[in-house]
Formats: structure tokens, sequence, C-alpha cells
């Protein structure tokens, strides 16, 4: 059986985009762990039992970077699924898309994790090393461009 996790990609809006295209405003939350390579990924874990995906995804982001349900908006209509394997064994990871309600919300992490950065696309995608992970925040950031 596959091994599941789920999380959120974070986003928060600059107070004040320099530029005209709301878009130019976005930035991305992106973790590095403390383990193995020490890659960089949006808050993200293992389903527990008797746990539904969103809920996991919604404690795994109050475990790893302190950030409470209600401190996030959950956006409609987004949720994106990949599979990889790991170590051998196949992996699915579910994520959702959340905006921070308040720009200046803290971040706390947890012991699994030893830095984060705020990061634009572009950077984040230079963070995230893996091809389906930077896809994935590119897709999500045409997602939120095209609500606007």
């Amino acid at each position: 059986m596959a091994v599941r996790a789920c999380g959120l990609i974070i986003y928060r809006r600059l107070q004040s985009p320099l530029s005209s295209k709301a878009a130019d405003g976005i930035e991305y939350l992106l973790l590095q762990t403390s383990y193995g390579t020490h890659h960089w990924t949006p808050p993200k874990g293992h389903v527990d039992p008797g746990e539904d995906d969103l809920q996991t995804a919604f404690r795994e982001t109050q475990e790893e970077a302190g950030l409470e349900a209600s401190q996030l908006t959950l956006i409609e209509g987004y949720k994106k699924e990949l599979h990889y394997p790991v170590r051998g064994k196949p992996k699915t990871v579910i994520y959702w898309l959340a905006e921070m309600k308040d720009y200046n919300t803290e971040i706390k992490l947890s012991d699994e994790h030893q830095a984060f950065q705020w990061l634009k696309l572009e950077d984040a995608c230079k963070f995230a090393e893996y091809e389906d992970m930077q896809a994935t925040l590119k897709e999500a950031h045409q997602f939120l461009c095209s609500k606007e």
C-alpha cells in the first residue's frame, strides 16, 4: 500500500505590491528538513489512523510551522495529488492551497525542520529541488493568478 501524506502550500500576499500585478506580491512558505538531504518542502506529513486527508494537512502544518487552521484561509478549488517512490515504495502526497490571514504571523518550527523561507515563485522553485514540487508550485501560482 502506498504511503500517504498530506500538506498545505501556504502563501501570503505582500502588503503593498510594488507592481500592479497582484501575482508579483505572492510568497510561498517552504521549510527545510533537519534530516536527510535537508530538502525544502511545504509542511506535510503522514495521515494518522482515523484522520481524513485535510485534517492531516492542518495538523501537520500546526506541528511543523506552528500555524493554526484559524490563521489560514483554505482556497477552494485547488487540490494536487503527487505520486513518487520513496525508498522503493510508492508515496502519495496531497496538497491544498492556503493563504495566511495575517502577513506577519510568526512561524514556529518543530524539530523536523531547521529553517524556513518565504519565497517568490521563482526562488521557491529553485529551493524545491524536486521537479514535481516545482511544477506544483507553478500550477498553484497559476491557479491563484487565474482567480484575480
